[in-house]
């Protein structure tokens, strides 16, 4: 029930995922709204997809905190009780994303030696690494999870990074970068500073800070920051690309020597909007809390809750939450 448009959406991506997917989907919040939704699509009776019901949910203006409490059946509190229990692998909510960390957080706990949970945005990046192998995108973490951190946050942000970044984007050695105003060591503000010196012992492979201009470079694997930096980051990335959009629909209707130039670049511009297009991925993991969660942009479109709902699938078959509990806690111990 969460998101700017839903339940439309959220059934619409759904029920693309269902037909993707050797495994069932639940569909938890107003049972007549989504069963109305579901109408639309002649092959629902084929596919496996269930509906939990529950009449309250969280309103993207409501504080997260008080709404939880009040509403002890909202939807994403059910959602996250049903993976805690078993009977679901993953969470998926395009809704409050306040709401969406307190549920996850309450349902199934911290994982050992991480004190706050993080999200992992991937954003697109340029060219090739630095050891000349290509980019397959850099994940941004915390990108709105945790807004106040500390310099330890940051570090255990990197390790959590480093292990999505190996399992999603099959990087064996990531390089992690620390965003600040400037490359060297003694710039930014006292968290960044402190940061930099905890990630130079840490056991990652430590690339330095990052300034902002350098994030979509590739210079490094997985950039750390606060949640208020990343989320940030984050929108002003987004707003950018639809910006940059835009202005080139605008330059290439010009003329018609533009719009001949046009026709011709086609394949390249959908090409360029494929790599930038956030749907793509279509959420990002909540990285720390002991249950597998998937945030997606309170925008989705159907396709973005398709793609997210195909990665939490992915990801819950990889057993990643096993897998990082394990690595996190070497790691630490090393």
């Amino acid at each position: 029930m969460g998101g700017d448009l839903a339940p439309r959406t959220v059934v619409d991506g759904a029920v693309l995922a269902a037909r993707r997917l050797d495994a069932g989907v639940t569909l938890v919040g107003d049972e007549a709204a989504i069963e109305r939704e579901l109408e639309r699509h002649l092959d629902r009776a084929a596919l496996d997809l269930t509906v939990v019901h529950t009449p309250d949910r969280v309103a993207m203006d409501e504080s997260p905190m008080q709404a939880l409490r009040r509403k002890p059946r909202a939807s994403v509190k059910v959602a996250a009780e049903l993976v805690a229990a078993g009977e679901a692998a993953a969470l998926f909510s395009a809704g409050h994303t306040g709401a969406t960390v307190m549920a996850a957080h309450g349902a199934f706990g911290m994982l050992p030696g991480i004190d706050r949970p993080a999200l992992a945005a991937t954003l697109p990046a340029q060219g090739a690494r630095r050891d000349g192998s290509p980019s397959r995108g850099v994940i941004l973490l915390d990108s709105g999870a945790s807004v106040e951190c500390r310099p330890q946050h940051l570090v255990q942000f990197a390790l959590m990074g480093a292990a999505f970044a190996r399992a999603a984007l099959d990087v064996a050695n990531p390089r992690v970068g620390l965003l600040s105003i400037g490359e060297e060591a003694g710039k930014g503000n006292e968290l960044t500073r402190e940061a930099h010196q905890l990630l130079l012992a840490a056991p990652v492979a430590f690339a330095g800070n990052i300034e902002a201009g350098e994030l979509y470079s590739g210079s490094a694997d997985v950039v750390v920051c606060d949640g208020f930096t990343g989320n940030i980051a984050l929108k002003v990335s987004e707003g950018l690309v639809e910006t940059v959009e835009g202005m080139l629909r605008e330059e290439l209707s010009q003329t018609l020597g533009t719009r001949l130039g046009w026709l011709l670049s086609r394949r390249a511009f959908r090409n360029f909007r494929r790599r930038v297009d956030y749907a793509e991925y279509g959420g990002a993991p909540l990285l720390g809390v002991a249950g597998l969660t998937v945030v997606g942009h309170g925008r989705s479109s159907a396709k973005a809750v398709r793609s997210a709902i195909l990665m939490a699938a992915r990801l819950a078959s990889a057993g990643f939450i096993e897998k990082l509990k394990v690595e996190a806690s070497a790691r630490q111990a090393s």
